[in-house]
C-alpha cells in the first residue's frame, strides 16, 4: 500500500522539529526541503538513524530540488527568517512573501491536489499569499495558528490551578499576533468553566501572557524563536490529517464573509477533515468579544494593505 507524502518547505527548527513528530507517527514518508545545500539531506538522515528506536520503517529524506514535492498529499511551508528582538511580525513580510512565492509556484506546478498548512510569519498574510499564488480552493490551504496560541494558554491555565495541561480546553480566535483574541468564555477545565475556577484579574493576566507568548520567548533567545511548540501544533494538525480525521480545530483560515470579514485570513475554530477545512464555525460572541475580533481582523488588514504595496513596487 502506498504511504501518503508529507513535504516540509523549510529545514530550520520548526520546520526539522515538525519533520521528527511526524516521522515518528510511523503512517506518511517525510521529505524535507530547504535551499541550502546538505541542511535537509543531514537532518533527513540524522532522523533516519533513529528508527531503532521508534520502529517506524517510513522514508525520512531531504532535497533541495522542488521537483521532488511532486505528488505531495500535504505540505508545510515553515520557510523563512525568524523575527529578532524588535522586530516586528510585519517586518517579516518582504523576505518571507517572497519565499512564499516561489513556494506556491512549485507546488502549483508539482503537488496540485496537495493540501497546504502555513506556518511561516507573519502568518495570516503568508496564507493569503500563498492562496492567491497557488490558486487552490480555500478549502485547501490554512494556517497553523490557533493551535499554537490555543496550547500556551492551556499551559499558563494549567500551571495557574496546578493540574494536568490534557484537563484544559481553550479557544484563542484572531490574528497570531499580539492582537489574537483568548475567550475565557469558552475555555474550561474538566468541563468546569474558567470563570468558575479563577478571578477576571488573573484570567486577564494569563491572556495578556498568551498574546505575549512568541515575544517572550523571542526576548530570552536574543536570536531565534520559538519551535517545539509550534513544531507540535503543525504536527498535530498534520497528523489528524493523515489518519483522516474530522475535528474541531482553531486554524488561520480564508474568510467570505463569516464575522463579518471576507478576503482575510483569520485564527477561527473550523472543522477540520482528510480533504482540509470542511466548515468554519461562528461562535455567539458578546460585544466585547466581536469588538477585539474586530480589532484584529484591522491588524491582519494592515498587513493585506502592505502586500498588496510590495506587490505593486515590485510590477
Amino acid at each position: 500500500m502506498k504511504r501518503q507524502k508529507v513535504v516540509i518547505v523549510g529545514a530550520g527548527n520548526v520546520g526539522a522539529t515538525a519533520a521528527y513528530f511526524i516521522a515518528k507517527e510511523n503512517i506518511a514518508d517525510v521529505l524535507l526541503l530547504d535551499v541550502v545545500e546538505g541542511l535537509p539531506q543531514s537532518k533527513g538522515l540524522d532522523f533516519s538513524h533513529t528508527g531503532s528506536f521508534h520502529g517506524y520503517d517510513i522514508h525520512i529524506r531531504g532535497t533541495n530540488d522542488f521537483k521532488e514535492i511532486k505528488d505531495a498529499d500535504i505540505i508545510v511551508h515553515t520557510a523563512g527568517i525568524a523575527r529578532k528582538p524588535g522586530m516586528d511580525r510585519m517586518d517579516l513580510l518582504k523576505i518571507n512573501v517572497g519565499i512564499v512565492t516561489d513556494v506556491s509556484h512549485a507546488i502549483r506546478q508539482y503537488a496540485p491536489n496537495a493540501l497546504v498548512v502555513v506556518v511561516a510569519n507573519p502568518l495570516d498574510i503568508i496564507a493569503l499569499a500563498c492562496l492567491q499564488e497557488t490558486g487552490f480552493p480555500s478549502s485547501r490551504v490554512f494556517g497553523m495558528a490557533g493551535v499554537l496560541d490555543s496550547t500556551r494558554l492551556r499551559y499558563f491555565i494549567a500551571e495557574e490551578l496546578n493540574v494536568l495541561p490534557d484537563d484544559v480546553f481553550s479557544m484563542v480566535l484572531g490574528g497570531h499576533g499580539d492582537t489574537m483574541v483568548p475567550l475565557p468564555r469558552y475555555t474550561t477545565v474538566a468541563g468546569i468553566p474558567l470563570t468558575e475556577l479563577l478571578s477576571d484579574k488573573k484570567i486577564k493576566e494569563l491572556s495578556l501572557r498568551t498574546q505575549k507568548g512568541g515575544a517572550e520567548i523571542v526576548n530570552y533567545l536574543k536570536t531565534g524563536s520559538a519551535y517545539y511548540a509550534p513544531a507540535a501544533s503543525t504536527a498535530k494538525m498534520v497528523i489528524t490529517l493523515l489518519h483522516g480525521q474530522r475535528t474541531i480545530i482553531p486554524v488561520s483560515v480564508f474568510l467570505n464573509g463569516e464575522y463579518g470579514q471576507k478576503g482575510i485570513f483569520l485564527g477561527l475554530p473550523v472543522i477540520l477533515g482528510p480533504k482540509g477545512i470542511e466548515k468554519t464555525i461562528e461562535l455567539s460572541l458578546n460585544k466585547e468579544e466581536l469588538s477585539a475580533l474586530q480589532h484584529s481582523a484591522e491588524e491582519v488588514q494592515k498587513g493585506i494593505e502592505e502586500l498588496k504595496i510590495l506587490r505593486s513596487s515590485s510590477i
